[in-house]
Order: structure tokens, then sequence, then C-alpha cells
């Protein structure tokens, strides 16, 4: 592969990042080669400036609206911008992590469309903190921080645990350049407080991915990716309000 060609691959790639973790308004993707989603995740820190930057404008814009209300507004944009993918993978999760049967049958819970209670007090009590969180004082690039290091760190548990099902579309984003994506989000380190939050992130990642891959047999899935980003966002947020 010569430079100028190895160079496209990069910027495929990163479009594909962009395209498969955010709703913006992108041109469609419209051929995936062999690796194309494996280097993809190198650029998932692309898709956490993207969201959280939108987030943290929302939250600062100067509205007069109750903080309760914009904090709303973070939310849905939050929502908005992913197109609800994480989401998503936390509520299919928690039907399938915290119900009492074998790994395999948790496996076929996890392909199930229907939200039972599990997934349902589970996404109305993230949804809670969210808002709580947004709502609260935080350093002004708090969603910014936290929406970068959750799609950083996302890629550690990735690379750690075998994917749940080799056929996945999980399994197809392992395997990307670790080094280069925190290169990338190493800039957020900059902003007050953010170690502690990634340290929270880090913390919150790691916990989570070793349970869903205890209780799933020993792999992950692309539901529980989003279940990790999901716990990765909330402690570094978390994090930023513990600070203040």
């Amino acid at each position: 592969m010569n430079a100028r060609s190895g160079a496209q691959a990069q910027v495929r790639a990163a479009h594909l990042a962009l395209t498969f973790l955010t709703t913006l308004p992108l041109p469609h993707v419209t051929e995936v080669r062999d690796g194309d989603f494996a280097r993809a995740s190198a650029y998932y820190p692309l898709a956490g400036y993207a969201v959280g930057g939108a987030v943290t404008l929302a939250l600062w814009l100067p509205l007069p609206l109750p903080d309760g209300v914009i904090a709303a507004l973070g939310v849905a944009a939050w929502l908005a911008l992913t197109g609800m993918l994480h989401f998503d993978g936390l509520v299919d999760s928690a039907d399938a992590l915290f119900a009492m049967k074998t790994p395999a049958e948790r496996l076929v819970i996890l392909r199930d469309v229907h939200v039972g209670a599990f997934g349902l007090a589970t996404g109305a009590l993230t949804l809670l903190t969210f808002w709580s969180l947004l709502a609260a004082p935080l350093a002004p690039l708090a969603p910014l921080v936290a929406a970068v290091c959750a799609r950083t760190l996302l890629l550690l548990p990735m690379n750690l645990y075998p994917a749940a099902r080799p056929e996945s579309l999980g399994a197809r984003s392992r395997e990307g350049r670790v080094g280069w994506a925190l290169l990338l989000a190493t800039p957020t380190l900059l902003v007050p407080g953010a170690w502690a939050a990634w340290l929270a992130a880090l913390a919150g990642s790691l916990a989570a991915a070793a349970f869903a891959a205890r209780r799933l047999g020993g792999g992950l899935n692309g539901d529980t990716y989003g279940l990790i980003v999901v716990t990765a966002e909330l402690l570094a947020l978390g994090a930023f309000a513990w600070g203040r």
C-alpha cells in the first residue's frame, strides 16, 4: 500500500467512524472493505468531539430557559447526535445481563427487539442521571471530555475480550489502533478536572466490560459496547460534578 492509498484508507476510516457513531449529515458510506471497521475504531474519539462539542454548545447557549430545561435539551442533543446507538445497547444489555439465565440464553435475549423491565428501569434511571448531571454546575467542557474519553476507552475492552459472536459488527470493529485513538483524545486532558474524569471512566469501562463478559460467557458484543460507553460517560460527568 503506497502513501496515497494509505492516506485514503485512513480518511475512509475516519468517515466511517463518524457515520457509524453519529447522525451527522455526512455522505453515506457506499462500500465497506475488509478491515475498515477495525481502522474506523481508531477514530472513535472524533465522534466524541462531535457529540460532546454539540452538547456543550447546547448547554452554554444564552437561552432564557430554566436550568432543568437546558439540561433536558443537552440530553436530547446527546441522544439525537448518537442516534440512541449507545443508549439502545445499554437497554438491551440490561435486559440480558440482569436476567437469571445461562450465558447462551442471554445472547438470545440480546437479539430480542422488545424492551423488558430491566431495560426499561435501567434506561429511565440512566436518563434521569444524565439530566441531573447536566443540570449540575459543571466545567464548560465536561460533556466534551466525557464523550471523547468514553469512546476512546471503549477500545480497551474491545481488544481485551473476544467477540461474543464472531460474525457480528462488533467483531469486525476490534483490533483498532488504540495508540492513535489516545493521541486524538489527548487534548481533552488539558481541561481542568479531566484527569479525574478519565480515571473514573476507565474504572467504569473495565468494570462494566468484566461484568458483561462474565454474564455472556467470556465475550462482548455491540450492545455491551453501548453499555460501556454510557457507563464511562456517566462516571466522567460524575467526576466533574464531584470535583465542583
